[in-house]
């Protein structure tokens, strides 16, 4: 066993963990957050993105011990004060949702371009949502989401 402590979505956590727990399990099993989800368990399909440190990154692959003093983003640390984020609200404006299986995976590679691009082209959104899978929709509408989120981002939304 191995003592970790991290920060996911602005609280901390000391914990125990095995050698061979995997973040998504401890995001999931340990902590409650279930929705991070497990789609391929092979970094392939972007279901279980969430960020860590600023980056995305697929939480099946990484093991929770390399997650010792990071700072974890999931899909439930993207509320507050009761509202959904923009970007959420945008993805439900725009019919971005449909199964909602990669929703969650795909709102957070969406935070993670924005905050490091506010303004991307469509190529850049393509290219930041480019490591999640969807079987619903053709990625038209998550691209639209995008752009609708920066809309209401700058508006205050």
């Amino acid at each position: 066993m191995v003592n970790i402590s991290l920060i996911v979505n602005e609280k901390l956590f000391e914990v125990s963990v095995s050698e061979n727990l995997r973040l998504i399990d401890l995001l999931r099993d340990e902590l409650g957050l279930i929705g991070t989800k497990e789609g391929c368990g092979e970094g392939e399909c972007g279901a279980c993105t969430v960020i860590m440190d600023g980056e995305t990154v697929n939480s099946c692959l990484v093991m929770a011990f390399q997650a010792n003093g990071s700072n974890i983003l999931t899909i439930e640390g993207m509320e507050k004060e009761g509202k959904i984020h923009p970007i959420q609200q945008a993805y439900i404006d725009v019919g971005a949702v449909q199964c909602g299986f990669c929703i969650p995976g795909m709102v957070l590679s969406t935070k993670a371009l924005l905050d490091k691009k506010p303004h991307p082209s469509k190529d850049e959104i393509r290219e930041g949502i480019s490591g999640n899978l969807c079987r619903c929709t053709g990625y038209n509408k998550m691209i639209y989401a995008a752009e609708k989120a920066i809309e209401y981002m700058e508006e205050g939304k």
